[in-house]
């Protein structure tokens, strides 16, 4: 109901950070000359309808390099807490958030490529993580499922409960010692591979991480407003403390998912990287597991390439579309050969993501 529906907004979207914070923040600015964006707007009625009877707060359509259609949430409903300039909570959109940092890192000389090995960072010796290619990880296939199931750590007297925003990689690493990969890597989503790629990117880079944070939102994507990344608090770079939950505006992330589609586009070493990903992209139909009773995003789509969903259904599996999906029905749908994008921002799903964002990908010009 709307009260539910209220609470999770202030839930997710102010109190982390704001009322007593839990976590610390990196931050970056707003770019001087943010990129703007031209319009010719159309009217879609059943959108307005989602938005006055559904948890649906924000609707963007990018097509012919113009926003096409602009929806928020009215006055009456979630309108009186939010405006366009609320950062909203990306929940795992902030995965491919990471992997478009670690993009930036690679084509930074940071590190050498998707395949390099995880052999040079002491937070991970003696761990089933040590060793493994950077791919692996983007990929979710770490062979980690006998340990780690979505965001819950499944390792016996650990002395904590659940993935938390309150630990860096010291002390998850701390309990992973002597651990085993589990024999053909699985596709196994979770939460701790999205942890360690940022982390490593934070050993990596070292001084220069919040320049290649800069880089990749305020010259590459150029926000208008400042985005952040949560920072475990109490915690240092050293222990690992980057966490990918990630906020931003609503026009910033359509903003960032236009970088992307330039990236791809304009074949830079980053939009290589994004390719790279797409010819390494991996099947999860094992992952039958996390299937619900009625079709949800993740299940139209049945391919993963690192920290994207892909393989939609009724499209075919070389056309690259890309994904970004989070809980409470985030959305950023990027179709790289049509230049088309969805973004969607909710608190729950519970709008018809079928009509609203799988359908406007899949139909042709």
């Amino acid at each position: 109901n709307f009260g539910t529906l209220l609470f999770e907004l202030y839930k997710f979207t102010y109190s982390p950070y704001r009322d007593k914070p839990r976590v610390d923040v990196y931050e970056v600015k707003p770019s001087k000359k943010p990129y703007k964006f031209k319009s010719k707007l159309k009217e879609d009625k059943y959108i307005d309808k989602q938005l006055k009877k559904t948890a649906l707060i924000s609707y963007l359509r990018f097509e012919d390099n113009k926003i096409t259609i602009d929806k928020f949430t009215p006055k009456d409903r979630f309108g009186k807490f939010i405006n366009q300039d609320t950062k909203l909570r990306s929940m795992s959109v902030g995965k491919t958030m990471v992997s478009y940092v670690a993009g930036h890192a690679i084509c930074g000389g940071y590190i050498d490529s998707i395949n390099s090995r995880l052999n040079d960072w002491p937070l991970i010796e003696n761990t089933l993580y040590y060793d493994q290619r950077l791919i692996d990880l983007l990929n979710m296939k770490a062979g980690d499922r006998n340990y780690v199931q979505s965001s819950d750590l499944r390792i016996k007297n650990i002395g904590f409960d659940g993935v938390s925003n309150d630990h860096d990689i010291e002390k998850y690493m701390s309990v992973f010692k002597n651990t085993k990969k589990t024999d053909n890597a699985p596709f196994n989503y979770s939460q701790m591979a999205t942890e360690l790629i940022f982390n490593y990117v934070l050993f990596k880079t070292g001084d220069d991480f919040e320049k290649v944070l800069e880089k990749t939102f305020k010259k590459k994507a150029k926000i208008k407003d400042s985005v952040i990344f949560w920072k475990v608090k109490n915690s240092s770079k050293e222990k690992g403390n980057a966490n990918n939950m990630f906020y931003a505006t609503r026009y910033d992330y359509l903003r960032i998912a236009k970088a992307m589609l330039d990236d791809w586009q304009n074949d830079t070493c980053v939009g290589k990287y994004l390719k790279t990903l797409w010819e390494n992209r991996v099947d999860t139909e094992n992952d039958k597991r996390r299937k619900e009773g009625k079709k949800v995003s993740w299940v139209y789509a049945s391919g993963y390439a690192g920290q994207f969903r892909t393989h939609f259904e009724g499209i075919s599996k070389t056309r690259p579309v890309m994904a970004m999906h989070g809980r409470g029905g985030q959305q950023i749908v990027i179709d790289f050969e049509r230049s088309r994008i969805v973004a969607v921002n909710s608190l729950f799903l519970n709008y018809n993501y079928e009509k609203i964002v799988y359908g406007p990908i899949k139909k042709g010009k």
